[in-house]
């Protein structure tokens, strides 16, 4: 199998209003949860909102996805798999640090929206050699937990048309062959850093030469 970048014109503009609020509380819950905690989590970096909201509604619009059934990996406070519940997707998020998964929850909660989050690892079952072979951290994010996240969902990667990442420097390869191993064709990812901004690929069948 093979990752495919998709070339995709996303008009960036102003988030619509409902977006918006939801955006604004996330960010003001961040930095409160931030400067609240004397000992920080060093996993959790806040992803760019609004580049990811953009490519989310050109996705809908081009009718990329193979469906509707959405998670966030590493979902943090969840905004990302609150707005994807926003355009209508299944929406889910795995998050490894118990306090992010409350967090998640109650932002959730706040806008009535139908968003499952649960606590756990999202390497699925048989995704370690991939880890240890790719990863030269030892990052607890990275570190399968025995509680199969999965088996909470009641689902697996290659349920999921959407996934989104926010991987740190480095980690994108793991990311990209854990996805590529496990998700079904025709599936996306979509990835977000800060200096390449957006960048969604689909699985595809590899052809073979010759």
């Amino acid at each position: 199998m093979a990752l495919q970048d998709i070339s995709l014109n996303i008009h960036e503009g102003r988030l619509p209003r409902h977006v918006d609020v939801l955006v604004d509380e996330a960010n003001h819950r961040i930095h409160s949860f931030i400067a609240d905690r004397s000992i920080r989590i060093s996993s959790f970096v806040p992803s760019d909102f609004e580049p990811a909201w953009f490519a989310l509604q050109a996705i809908v619009d081009n009718d990329l996805a193979t469906g509707t059934s959405f998670c966030e990996w590493g979902s943090g406070f969840g905004v990302v798999a609150l707005m994807a519940a926003l355009l209508e997707f299944e929406s889910c998020g795995i998050e490894i640090e118990h306090s992010l998964v409350d967090a998640s929850r109650s932002l959730a909660d706040e806008f009535d929206l139908n968003v499952d989050f649960v606590r756990g690892s999202f390497i699925p079952a048989g995704g370690e050699p991939i880890v240890a072979a790719l990863s030269a951290n030892e990052d607890a994010w990275l570190i399968p937990v025995s509680d199969s996240a999965y088996d909470q969902l009641g689902l697996s990667v290659s349920d999921f048309d959407v996934v989104y990442a926010f991987p740190w420097p480095g980690e994108e390869k793991v990311i990209a062959a854990l996805f590529d191993e496990f998700a079904s064709v025709g599936a996306l990812l979509m990835t977000f850093d800060h200096i390449e901004g957006v960048r969604i690929r689909r699985k595809v069948v590899k052809r073979s030469r010759g």
